[in-house]
């Protein structure tokens, strides 16, 4: 152990020591917050968490909720720093829990996106659930601007776990939330998105639909992608719709969605899907 390490330690439990005498909860959940920072910085990590846990039970006890909430979120941290991200999901949710009974729904929404944003690439379950709990906390405050990038985020990782028929669902919702931020340059490709996912799941008939809807509000290299590739399904023009589905500009729409132009099965005649064969198609 370093003599740092000693230090903080020692310091951890003079914190402790004077909890006995501490005038209120409050003051006693000052006292253990202090201890767990000390622990963490001597990478006591267990005892961290169960002084952070009886800091909270004192916030609680005094219904400081916001303080209780801002201990969760170090909680949090120090799964993050243990590798213990499955932990995450139940105290990113009591602060949640906390800081809208504290009437703070911005703070709630801010804690379950570093949640989702910590545990995304390892853990795109957990993610997707703080994701779609954030958006649903933000329209209740009716945060129209925050909901739509929160129904971003959920459509993503629905494409990603490939949860198409949900993701579709999640798509028409963030349409819908861009058009009433009048965010009409975000609305184009997400009808493209829209229309991609919808011919993954081989729903031809609501692409068509989809674009009839909404193309309106493309923009014209939109309108001309969107058109050709329609053309092709409806003509079983395999290579054609092989070809719309390489364009440089599908290509260079965000990554699940480029992605996901790779598996588009192709029509192959007679009602029937082909399989995309991605980046070879065409050569």
């Amino acid at each position: 152990m370093s003599t740092l390490d000693a230090k903080k330690i020692e310091e951890a439990e003079s914190w402790l020591e004077q909890t006995a005498s501490a005038a209120n909860e409050y003051a006693k959940a000052g006292m253990y917050f202090k201890a767990a920072s000390a622990y963490r910085s001597a990478k006591c990590f267990d005892k961290s968490k169960d002084c952070f846990l009886k800091a909270i039970d004192c916030y609680e006890n005094n219904k400081s909720w916001f303080h209780a909430a801002k201990s969760y979120e170090q909680i949090i941290l120090l799964a993050k720093e243990t590798d213990q991200l499955p932990e995450v999901e139940d105290y990113a949710n009591r602060a949640c829990c906390l800081y809208q009974q504290h009437g703070s729904p911005e703070a709630a929404a801010a804690a379950l996106d570093k949640a989702a944003k910590m545990t995304e690439s390892k853990h795109p379950e957990l993610a997707l659930g703080f994701y779609k709990r954030a958006l649903a906390v933000v329209s209740i405050a009716e945060s129209t601007h925050q909901a739509a990038e929160f129904a971003s985020k959920v459509s993503r990782i629905l494409v990603r776990l490939k949860k198409y028929e949900e993701a579709g669902k999640a798509l028409k919702k963030e349409i819908s939330l861009n058009l009433q931020t009048k965010s009409f340059g975000q609305v184009g490709r997400l009808v493209v998105a829209l229309i991609l996912v919808q011919l993954t799941l081989q729903d031809f008939s609501d692409a068509k639909k989809s674009f009839k809807k909404w193309g309106g509000r493309c923009d014209p290299q939109e309108v001309n992608t969107l058109q050709n590739l329609l053309q092709a399904f409806d003509d079983e023009d395999a290579e054609l719709a092989a070809k719309m589905l390489a364009s440089p500009f599908i290509r260079h729409m965000d990554v699940e969605y480029a992605l996901l132009s790779k598996d588009v099965p192709l029509p192959q005649g007679s009602g029937r899907m082909a399989k995309n064969g991605g980046d070879n198609a065409g050569n």
